[in-house]
């Protein structure tokens, strides 16, 4: 979903929501739809972003809360990130280590 759609379509149910129109509980539905698609990582794209945030593969696992050895098989490609060390991949992606602190 492209970003401008996005914005509008969670300004218009905050809206609705602050006139008391919908619940909470569709309002964090409607969040939860509105979440940006991730991205899969591949070994270069891992080494790329750990680089990019000038980290060794000991403090980029630190920060993820992984072993070293985890971040050795990804960059490797012996193995791929899944579930939610994807997502933490995604988010040190767009928000730098602040997003992954």
């Amino acid at each position: 979903m492209r970003e401008s759609i996005r914005e509008s379509i969670l300004s218009t149910v905050n809206d609705l929501y602050n006139s008391g129109i919908v619940d909470e509980v569709t309002q964090k539905e409607m969040e939860s739809l509105c979440l940006p698609s991730i991205k899969k990582y591949s070994p270069h794209k891992i080494v790329a972003l750990r680089k990019k945030l000038g980290l060794t593969p000991t403090a980029f696992a630190n920060f993820l809360n992984i072993s070293p050895y985890t971040i050795k098989k990804w960059e490797s490609g012996l193995n791929k990130p899944s579930g939610a060390s994807v997502k933490l991949l995604d988010l040190a992606a767009r928000n730098g280590l602040a997003g992954i602190r």
